[in-house]
């Protein structure tokens, strides 16, 4: 059943009873609208998860996605929706094998690719394993210590509320295989930037400078890594049997990774308003993107933010007309590079805008606010950290710093808000196999639209006095 003939019924509450802009301000009445359609969120993620499922960057079913969110977008009644299209460099995954096969008995090993890694060849590769306590120790190493060798980078990520290790462990990832295929490595496998003990792989975007060769680059499950760990520190204990020498036994690994690049393929943006009552008043953006990897079915990352997002937009238009015309952004390709945003930026990035917020952290409880607003906006600031205090939200110290897709448009100085989503179990499932509809817990989703929907309904009748 499509979602606004299901959200209808939710929403037949008497007009004269919810809605009435002479005599309500929007603030409580968009709140009041959220509270009885609290599951519209839930059922965007439901649908496109279910309808749809994984949507890996510029393929087919990320194309299946924007189609289907088109569609949704303008049956719940926003205006302006199209889609947006650009090109990109696109990877796919292959075949994945990882095995150890000395100097103990072989075992197989849980691994999934990196985007835009290498490939091994159809018979894969085998080489000696060499141990990084972490990608400092790899940075630091001399090249004669990596070069013809798998390089293996050991680095245990613990979990916190805002998640900020992602920046420090998530190095092995981002720029590990650059390093090591500089250093001559034949390839590299990484410990998953994640939090979890499950046998579940975690994917992510690696890249490799211009002139650069790229090597095979995968990501081994927690436990897979522990074995590893475990094998390679017996191997150093133990000496050639002829007793000649005092080289360690080498601790071996067989790779087998095959995926391709298709060149350049078709990405887009899917982009809607609720289109304000004064055209001359800058418009608000709110981002989430649409593309997910291929592991799971993308629903804390990113179903969720887009279901937040567009549900609290959608129960301020229901509120009443807003001054300031209220942009969704559902942007493509965010995975892999940040094409999407990138592409919202080239095309609208010189136009005004009144203020940038991003759902991206999955779909656990908003927990702290933070702003990055002009000092005319004070009154602002405290009027949305009180009317969502009572969600549980406190005020953050640090100023905002936006999201991926609205990145471009923070750092040319749109002022921007954050609403900090606790991070104790992203990790857990972030580009997992994992990532499924049964992991996002209803309540605090429900959470997250009330603290958007309230702060959204006083963004968007703001004055100029207050945002630009």
């Amino acid at each position: 059943m499509k979602i606004i003939g299901r959200a209808i019924r939710l929403f037949a509450l008497s007009a004269a009873a919810i809605v009435s802009t002479t005599t309500l301000a929007a603030e409580p009445v968009a709140a009041e609208l959220a509270q009885q359609g609290q599951d519209l969120a839930w059922w965007i993620v439901e649908d496109l998860t279910t309808e749809i499922g994984p949507r890996q960057a510029a393929t087919e079913a990320e194309a299946a996605a924007r189609t289907w969110a088109v569609q949704r977008l303008r049956e719940m009644g926003f205006q302006n929706v199209r889609e947006e299209k650009f090109k990109m460099p696109t990877w796919v995954r292959g075949e994945e094998q990882a095995s150890l096969i000395g100097p103990f008995h072989p075992q197989k090993l849980a691994i999934a690719a990196l985007g835009n890694s290498a490939p091994t060849g159809p018979k894969g590769i085998e080489g000696e394993v060499v141990y990084f306590a972490s990608f400092d120790a790899l940075q630091a190493a001399p090249d004669r210590a990596v070069k013809g060798k798998i390089v293996f980078i050991d680095h245990k990520m613990a979990p916190t509320q805002d998640g900020s290790g992602y920046g420090t462990y998530g190095r092995g990832r981002f720029t590990g295989p650059n390093v090591a295929a500089k250093k001559g490595a034949i390839a590299i496998v990484i410990r998953s930037i994640g939090t979890d003990s499950h046998r579940n792989p975690h994917t992510g975007v690696t890249n490799f400078d211009t002139g650069v060769k790229p090597i095979p680059a995968g990501a081994l499950s927690n436990p897979d890594a522990d074995q590893l760990v475990r094998q390679w520190t017996r191997a150093q204990a133990m000496r050639p049997a002829s007793g000649h020498g005092d080289t360690p036994e080498a601790l071996r690994m067989k790779l087998l990774l095959t995926p391709r690049n298709l060149g350049q393929q078709t990405s887009g943006n899917v982009i809607a308003e609720v289109p304000g009552s004064d055209p001359a008043a800058s418009p608000i953006i709110l981002a989430c993107h649409l593309d997910s990897w291929d592991l799971g079915t993308g629903a804390i990352d990113d179903a969720a933010g887009c279901g937040i997002i567009t549900a609290a937009a959608k129960y301020v238009m229901m509120a009443g007309q807003p001054r300031r015309t209220i942009r969704i952004l559902w942007a493509g390709a965010e995975e892999v590079g940040v094409f999407g945003g990138k592409a919202y930026f080239n095309a609208y990035g010189k136009e005004k805008h009144a203020v940038a917020m991003e759902s991206d952290f999955g779909a656990d409880r908003v927990w702290r606010v933070d702003f990055k607003l002009p000092d005319s906006a004070k009154s602002l600031t405290d009027r949305i950290s009180a009317a969502i205090a009572s969600y549980g939200v406190v005020r953050g110290k640090d100023p905002a710093g936006g999201g991926a897709d609205i990145g471009a448009l923070v750092a040319a100085g749109v002022p921007a808000i954050d609403f900090a989503q606790d991070g104790t179990r992203y990790f857990d499932l972030h580009h997992t196999p994992d990532d499924t509809l049964d992991k996002i817990d209803p309540v605090q989703l429900r959470q997250n639209v009330m603290v958007w929907t309230t702060a959204l309904a006083i963004l968007a009748d703001s004055s100029d006095t207050e945002l630009p």
